[in-house]
């Protein structure tokens, strides 16, 4: 539950950032954003500090190498009233590290379903990887969490102390003008977002639809699929209003993954005026909750949803979008912090 706790000085600990574009990283700049322009002193300490190496099957993504020591000194160095431990990475492990040893109040998040991507990589039963991340976590005094059912999932899982953390979208970003004219024949269907393994592309590339395909972004199976896909569009990588040209210039943005734990590109795709398809699973059911149907579609069968939600008002999507600001999420993650001193039990 959110205390009383106001923090003047935060810091975030994430393997996760800039240059990385993914959801996590716009969700953790914007918060730093808005905390600062509340009156915050906020200190993002991501790998961009550090040495670093390419992640295995994953290059993009830069993990730290031995970051302990150096870690430990811009900790000191800051003072902070308040740590969060925004990921389970080399940075993540050596923040809850330090807090432990000394025992300093901290709290995590859990933005990301490792335990499923490494599955889908690998092969890999998810267990020993939801093991490790319950004793992860386990050692805040409260982790955050994006929507109802991914805290139902996780705390039937063994995890503790779970808190309700939801997400915002930039309203003046994404707007749903200007639209971008593909020149390809309509309704375009379209992705934006990593194009990697656990966000299942392949299962909307596969779909029997009219019109066009377009996929906007990068990543490791970009190469592949071009290579399988020749009919679809792949725009390659995105960003500011040029990405808010993309999001309003589909006629249906097609959400194919099963195991993202929000979808914050689907807040975007809404302000941007576009309906929304999705698979009926933790994320978009949480986030379209009580609007499927009027802002898009969700269902097992991804096609009919894809069809259905050519029959949604855009203007009602970017009305949905104007519900989640981001002033509020920064406000929400803020009051869930914990002191940055000796931990008391939850």
């Amino acid at each position: 539950m959110p205390s009383d706790f106001l923090p003047r000085r935060i810091m975030i600990v994430s393997d996760a950032w800039t240059p990385q574009v993914n959801g996590v990283v716009r969700t953790l700049r914007t918060v730093a954003e808005e905390l600062r322009a509340m009156g915050r002193a906020v200190e993002v300490v991501g790998p961009d500090r550090f040495r670093t190496i390419p992640c295995p099957t994953y290059p993009d993504i830069a993990l730290s190498l031995l970051p302990d020591r150096k870690l430990g000194r811009l900790i000191a160095d800051f003072a902070p009233d308040a740590l969060h431990v925004a990921t389970e990475g080399p940075l993540g492990m050596s923040a809850r590290a330090y807090a432990m040893r000394r025992g300093l109040g901290f709290t995590t998040s859990f933005h990301t379903r490792f335990a499923e991507y490494i599955e889908a990589r690998t092969g890999l039963p998810v267990g020993p990887a939801y093991a490790w991340m319950r004793r992860f976590h386990g050692a805040a005094q409260g982790t955050l969490v994006a929507t109802p059912s991914l805290r139902e999932e996780l705390a039937a899982r063994g995890f503790r102390n779970l808190r309700a953390w939801s997400r915002g979208v930039d309203l003046a970003q994404f707007v749903p003008e200007p639209r971008e004219d593909w020149g390809l024949p309509r309704p375009v269907f379209a992705y934006v977002g990593r194009v990697a393994v656990e966000k299942n592309i392949a299962a909307f590339l596969d779909l029997d639809l009219p019109g066009s395909k377009v996929v906007v972004g990068t990543g490791p199976m970009l190469a592949e699929l071009k290579r399988r896909y020749p009919a679809v569009h792949f725009a390659g990588e995105r960003h500011g209003a040029a990405l808010a040209r993309a999001y309003a210039g589909a006629d249906v943005f097609v959400f194919p993954s099963r195991t993202d734990t929000f979808g914050l590109v689907i807040l975007e795709a809404l302000a941007c005026g576009t309906p929304v398809a999705a698979y009926d699973v933790t994320g978009p059911k949480d986030v379209l909750a009580g609007a499927a149907g009027t802002v898009g579609a969700l269902g097992e069968d991804l096609r009919a949803a894809a069809l259905a939600a050519l029959g949604a008002d855009r203007a009602a999507c970017r009305a949905y979008a104007e519900r989640h600001g981001w002033r509020a999420c920064a406000e929400l993650f803020a009051s869930h912090l914990v002191p940055f001193r000796a931990a008391k039990a939850a």
